[in-house]
């Protein structure tokens, strides 16, 4: 049932709010030192990942995107538009002059149509702009969108036409929509649903979510034969990196659906599929983040980020993703 229609009460909302931001930064760090590696490389070289390879876990550009996209949410309010996004960007973006350590290509294509003056949709309209970079950064315009799918496809639109247009516009929308599904307490097969309910039928990432589907329901299958057959069936390998949104999300939910609402498997077995791995393990982590809550999130995952450290974004070093999650919180419930 939707916040709309049954009252959620405040401590849920919140329980929900941070498993969502806590999810996306542990599977950003969970993935982080296996991006851009085959499940077979893992394989052979890990076996499989069961906790963090690094004694210092730390999340990527994709928990600091999302940290900049809640922090220009809390700036303009539920009625933000895509030209006060780009401002956004302009302040606290395009004037980085230190590299953007791990940027994503549509990131940086946008920053550059932004330093040279263009407007969304224009900053958008770029050759990367179909990749995952919306997609990782929407937790936040899902959370203060709770039981309200259009307000969530419309912040979800604002924000992407800073960076993306088309398929990376539609794959954000879909992960957006799994958020605000999970945040309404919905089980994994109805927020895979809604996640397909919110991309256009004749898209590259719907076509992806229904051929997820088909895989994932052969009961036969053992786990490894699904993992080779989503990648042998999603992934783009002629293409020169993995951030391609409809491969990454179909991925990401391929993760949801499989877990069937369990907050560790769902994250493992996201991250063993390799690819894109941050950002898959960030989307699925936010979305069944959300659907468990912090609560229900195992401790020493908890426990291990708390603040981002900067490693993209300078501006959001020393920002703790939870807290975010109740300010994002705090301006839903106001503007009830």
């Amino acid at each position: 049932m939707s916040f709309n229609q049954v009252e959620m009460s405040t401590d849920l909302y919140l329980d929900r709010a941070r498993g969502c931001m806590a999810g996306l930064a542990i599977g950003d760090a969970l993935g982080r030192p296996v991006e851009g590696m085959s499940n077979i490389e893992i394989r052979e070289k890990y076996g499989s990942i069961n906790d963090f390879l690094l004694v210092s876990p730390g999340g990527s550009d994709d928990t600091e995107y999302a940290i900049l996209t809640a922090k220009a949410i809390l700036e303009y309010g539920l009625n933000v538009t895509s030209d006060q996004f780009a401002d956004y960007w302009r302040t606290k973006v395009v004037t980085q002059s230190a590299p953007f350590a791990g940027a994503g290509f549509s990131e940086m294509s946008a920053i550059h149509n932004l330093r040279k003056g263009l407007q969304p949709p224009f900053s958008g309209q770029h050759a990367h702009a179909w990749s995952d970079g919306l997609a990782m950064r929407v937790a936040p315009i899902a959370v203060v969108s709770v039981g309200d799918y259009e307000l969530a496809q419309r912040i979800t639109k604002a924000d992407g036409e800073v960076s993306h247009s088309g398929e990376g516009i539609w794959a954000g929308q879909a992960i957006s929509a799994a958020i605000v599904a999970a945040i309404d307490g919905e089980n994994s097969h109805n927020i895979f649903q809604k996640s397909l309910n919110a991309v256009p039928e004749n898209s590259w990432t719907y076509g992806n979510l229904l051929k997820v589907q088909e895989i994932l329901k052969i009961s036969e299958l053992t786990l490894e034969e699904k993992v080779d057959q989503l990648l042998a069936k999603l992934a783009v390998t002629e293409y020169f990196y993995a951030d391609l949104a409809p491969e990454a999300v179909a991925l990401a939910l391929a993760a949801v659906l499989f877990g069937e609402d369990d907050f560790a498997t769902t994250l493992l077995f996201a991250v063993n599929l390799g690819r894109d791995a941050d950002t898959i393990a960030a989307m699925a982590g936010a979305i069944v983040g959300a659907q468990c809550g912090y609560s229900e999130i195992p401790i020493n995952w908890r426990t291990a980020i708390v603040t981002v450290k900067g490693t993209c974004l300078e501006f959001a070093a020393g920002i703790n993703p939870m807290e975010l999650a109740d300010e994002l919180v705090s301006l839903r419930l106001a503007a009830k």
